[in-house]
């Protein structure tokens, strides 16, 4: 394997590096880094992205200026015979001359192929960085929220509920309760008459069901993106249903499905809903 294309993975593998550290530098600057990930990992993420910039850059001089290359690129003995050394005679001309009798210098099609890497490789990783300073970061859709099944009941590791059969309890605060506890709650009991009448107040985003209402949904995520799992209550309501994707904060009552052929046993039977703009934290954790 010639030198050029041994440093061909490396320079291009270096160049994604160090966008990525930049775009996570850029959106931890301008604070849409939790659009991505949890906020738990930011303050490592950043220190990963600060050590990499660096790292990168470094490498990719290495790898410019070829001090990782092969020797193969001139003949052992600087093109010389032993023979030739030991008398003095000028090397033979014609067609078995080197490199250097053709008037080309060693390694220079490598050194060019290399530049023209290290060149890509830039480019590749403006191109990234500008696009994530013009593109502005969004959240997970609708669509997206339908793709992963946002009515799927597999929600399993809501944090901070109570026991179903206390929440007929007025010790019990439900004030704090988000989309994901009472998904989990309707999600994971067979007896959710102590949930009937609760009253509630939740944000979340429109995802359409049809027949006068929609689902309240939010997204839950555990480490980033990536993993992000939808989870979502029924909402009726007897007014306009919003558009997709459109954020809301619906009040409300916990009522039995009216029907009986879905997953979901309780829906929110609303009061009002309220047209909203995308909180600053969309998620959940």
């Amino acid at each position: 394997m010639s030198s050029s294309e041994s440093t061909a993975p490396a320079a291009l593998g270096l160049g994604s590096v160090l966008a990525v550290a930049l775009c996570t530098l850029w959106l931890a600057l301008v604070g849409h880094l939790d659009l991505y990930i949890n906020p738990r990992y930011a303050v490592f993420t950043i220190v990963l992205a600060v050590l990499a910039v660096p790292a990168a850059v470094a490498g990719l001089v290495v790898v410019a200026r070829g001090h990782g290359h092969t020797h193969g690129d001139e003949p052992a003995g600087g093109g010389h015979t032993h023979d030739d050394a030991a008398d003095g005679a000028p090397a033979p001309a014609g067609p078995a001359a080197g490199p250097h009798d053709r008037g080309g210098r060693p390694g220079g099609a490598g050194r060019r192929t290399r530049a023209v890497l290290g060149w890509a490789a830039a480019a590749v990783t403006v191109g990234v960085t500008v696009a994530m300073l013009v593109l502005p970061p969004t959240t997970l859709s609708a669509r997206t929220a339908q793709q992963r099944s946002v009515d799927a009941a597999t929600l399993s590791n809501a944090t901070g509920t109570q026991g179903v059969a206390l929440l007929g309890s007025d010790a019990v605060d439900t004030s704090d309760y988000g989309v994901k506890d009472w998904a989990a709650l309707i999600r994971q009991t067979t007896d959710t008459s102590a949930l009937v009448g609760k009253r509630v107040e939740l944000t979340g985003f429109v995802v359409p069901a049809g027949d006068g209402s929609f689902t309240l949904t939010r997204f839950v995520i555990s480490c980033c993106a990536v993993d992000a799992q939808p989870v979502g209550l029924g909402v009726t309501t007897s007014g306009a249903v919003p558009d997709a994707d459109r954020w809301v904060t619906v009040r409300g009552s916990l009522v039995a499905n009216p029907d009986q052929s879905a997953a979901a046993r309780i829906v929110v039977k609303a009061s009002s809903v309220r047209q909203i703009a995308q909180p600053s934290d969309p998620y959940e954790y």
